[in-house]
């Protein structure tokens, strides 16, 4: 619905109830251009009309330059509403009604064989006789007679029959398609701010690698370049939690890492196991390593003697046979 063109016709003046109807129903259907194409049988479903008045009123519109219709080929009939082109005196007036002339008094009414019309009166549909009686006629004189839909003069505009169906959708816009907005791109940091997060992660790393090693071995560690780009690496490796596993790492009792006393390039080496013992909170060295070791070779042993007395081998070294 086009509130433009619903807003341009609801002043309008100068018509019938049944005109001003059929056009709020087109205006209701059409877009900012004033462009719809409904049938005719869904304008009378909607103003509760029936077809041939519709297309009464169509008429009338169109005549008073209210709305333009052009008719299509093998589709629905397209309306363009404009209501700045409004035009009553233009209009037609309204069909009266044909009425023939009275016959004499007395003077029997033209009927062919069976009391059906006469051939000269073909296409002429009889009035009911209450109604002749309403419209004025006295004693059966003055027949009231309403003119069917005669067939047309060669030349003459002939009735488009619409589509009982209405076309589903909206009717397209002669406007292009509004492109998409743009999608708005994430704003990047200044190279100011990330240097400065940079080394407040790093100073933080290395204060818990540093307070850690001074607890264990009563000295600080030695910092140099190469340390500072160990320390760096390891931010980038295990991020916000690279500090927790600096201080963790100085307190593993590992005869290697005793013997380099927690050298920091060792944690760099092996970071992300490091991390994980710290997640777990077990340590790893070598004593426990070579435990494990032995415990699943012995599962390992165990595993295999078990598959061979399944399978009815003898040779197994904890059952030998009796002799």
């Amino acid at each position: 619905m086009s509130t433009i063109i619903m807003s341009a016709c609801w002043p309008l003046q100068g018509m019938s109830p049944a005109q001003k109807s059929v056009l709020i129903s087109l205006a209701d259907q059409a877009n900012d251009d004033g462009v719809c194409w409904p049938s005719v049988g869904s304008i009378a479903r909607r103003t509760c009309l029936s077809a041939r008045a519709v297309q009464d009123a169509i008429a009338w519109l169109e005549s008073a330059d209210l709305v333009q219709r052009e008719f299509r080929v093998n589709t629905s009939t397209s309306y363009t509403v404009t209501p700045d082109r409004y035009s009553p005196e233009k209009a037609a007036p309204a069909r009266a009604r044909m009425k023939k002339s009275p016959p004499a008094d007395g003077a029997p009414h033209a009927t062919g064989a069976n009391g059906a019309p006469p051939a000269d009166c073909a296409g002429v549909q009889m009035a009911h006789p209450t109604q002749m009686a309403q419209e004025g006629g006295a004693d059966g004189a003055g027949v009231v007679v309403q003119m069917a839909h005669p067939t047309p003069a060669n030349g003459a505009p002939r009735t488009v029959i619409e589509p009982s169906v209405e076309p589903s959708g909206e009717p397209p816009s002669l406007l292009p398609a509004p492109a998409a907005p743009p999608k708005r791109k994430r704003q990047a940091k200044p190279k100011d701010e990330v240097e400065e997060e940079r080394q407040a992660a790093c100073r933080a790393i290395w204060s818990a690698y540093s307070q850690a090693y001074l607890d264990r071995y009563e000295t600080t560690p030695v910092r140099n370049q190469k340390v500072n780009s160990q320390v760096d690496g390891l931010r980038t490796r295990l991020g916000h939690e690279a500090p927790a596993v600096a201080e963790f790492f100085v307190w593993i009792n590992d005869a290697y890492l005793l013997r380099n006393c927690h050298n920091f390039g060792l944690l760099l080496a092996n970071a992300e196991g490091y991390r994980t013992q710290w997640a777990t909170g077990r340590q790893v060295n070598g004593t426990t390593a070579k435990q494990i070791e032995n415990t699943q070779a012995n599962i390992n042993a165990a595993q295999q003697a078990a598959a061979n007395i399944r399978a009815g081998g003898s040779s197994n070294a904890f059952l030998r046979p009796n002799r």
